[in-house]
């Protein structure tokens, strides 16, 4: 690769530059912070910024959101301790969804068989019900179906059925979910 020749092309962060400082500099630390885990101040820093969240959402402490803006999150939905959504794209988390400790939402990556290393977006949708275990990982274009669950420490790099089981790297379907 020609790092040289790297342009973002026409990529645009969503918002104007002095809403972009302002999260970086005072939102983000808020949302991030250990000092304050109170969730609801988490959810009102994040509305400010343009999220658009549901009711009793619950962000746990060192929560990383890179662009509020483009982060939809249903009702009841559990974000635990030092989650990465890293979403230069939108990242949807519906209802009931829980996001365990560590895992990392990207929705960026380089085009490796170009020189010019071409940024590569794409969406996430985790579906109503699902889990994203401890210190997993959901790439760019995936989407968690309905009540899915992604082990710990596993890698989603393409999108998973509902109600199935996913593990590894990359994650592959384990078994059928049963709810009782």
């Amino acid at each position: 690769m020609r790092l040289d020749l790297y342009s973002p092309q026409n990529y645009s962060a969503g918002a104007p530059f002095l809403k972009q400082l302002f999260w970086f500099f005072v939102g983000d630390k808020f949302v991030q912070t250990h000092w304050l885990p109170w969730a609801p101040l988490k959810v009102f820093i994040l509305k400010l910024f343009g999220a658009q969240i549901g009711k009793n959402v619950n962000i746990k402490p060192g929560v990383k959101v890179k662009f509020p803006w483009r982060l939809f999150i249903g009702d009841y939905a559990w974000i635990g301790e030092n989650v990465w959504i890293d979403n230069l794209a939108n990242v949807t988390i519906e209802s009931h969804v829980c996001i365990s400790q560590g895992a990392f939402l990207c929705t960026g990556n380089h085009n490796w068989s170009k020189a010019s290393f071409d940024l590569v977006l794409g969406e996430i949708r985790l579906q109503e019900g699902s889990w994203i275990g401890a210190k997993a990982i959901v790439c760019p274009h995936v989407t968690v179906g309905r009540g899915a669950i992604l082990t710990v420490g596993s890698v989603a790099t393409k999108s998973l059925e509902s109600m199935t089981i996913y593990s590894g790297n990359p994650a592959l379907l384990v078994k059928k979910r049963l709810i009782q």
